[in-house]
């Protein structure tokens, strides 16, 4: 951001919150924000439960088990509109999608992306893990291991989609995939990187410091109102 002095920005921190009904809520603030229903940008934070999602680069062909043993897992597989290939979402990640007008913010998408990146490097660096983005492959990166995930999408120049972290989730569901299309990889999380417990609302509390920094921003409580207003439409 470019602006003197922060702007607010709602910030929305839900529960645990199906795929679906997140993505659906993203639609309707992006809607919104097209048809100047509202003004402000805003934020959602959650987890979401089990669930894989293809963006716009495909991924079904990096799904490497059966659908067949996903629906006996209950875990559904969602194409979206976002950026990159499959990925996986789930309890111990935390899932933060801005919801921005990108010429407001006056950035471009590329240097978007490579903010959130910074955002993720400042957050886990709290914690004593040397991290990094990558420009090939965008994402957090400790060696050759990634810790974190990026996927965004632009529409009517309103940012939606967003970034992914692994905090201390259950790893198993990546090995059924190439994750982002990539072979040989391992994925990570905080825990295992730092080698002991660490808790998730202590690292969303600082993603939500550096990402404020980032965009100039000064959050304001909105879970009422957005809920009320997008969820029951």
């Amino acid at each position: 951001m470019k602006t003197d002095s922060p702007e607010k920005i709602i910030w929305i921190g839900l529960p645990p919150t199906s795929y679906e009904k997140a993505l659906h809520l993203q639609q309707q603030i992006v809607r919104a924000k097209k048809e100047k229903e509202i003004a402000e940008d805003a934020v959602l934070a959650l987890e979401h439960p089990p669930v894989f999602t293809l963006g716009r680069s495909g991924g079904r062909e990096n799904l490497i088990v059966s659908e067949e043993l996903l629906a006996e897992k209950g875990i559904r597989i969602f194409r979206i509109e976002r950026g990159g290939n499959i990925t996986f979402h789930g309890p111990g990640q935390i899932v933060v999608y801005p919801i921005l007008d990108i010429n407001r913010c006056r950035m471009g998408v590329r240097e978007y992306v490579e903010g959130l990146e910074e955002v993720m490097v400042r957050t886990v660096g709290e914690w004593g893990i040397a991290a990094r983005g990558d420009a090939e492959n965008r994402g957090l990166w400790v060696g050759k291991r990634k810790l974190g995930s990026i996927g965004v999408a632009v529409r009517h120049w309103i940012t939606f989609h967003g970034l992914a972290l692994n905090v201390n989730m259950d790893l198993t569901p990546f090995s059924w995939i190439n994750p982002c299309g990539l072979h040989n990889i391992k994925m990570s999380t905080m825990e295992k990187e730092c080698g002991q417990k660490i808790s998730l609302p202590q690292v969303l509390v600082s993603l939500q410091k550096h990402l404020l920094a980032f965009l100039n921003k000064e959050a304001i409580p909105g879970d009422e109102m957005i809920e009320k207003y997008f969820l029951n439409r």
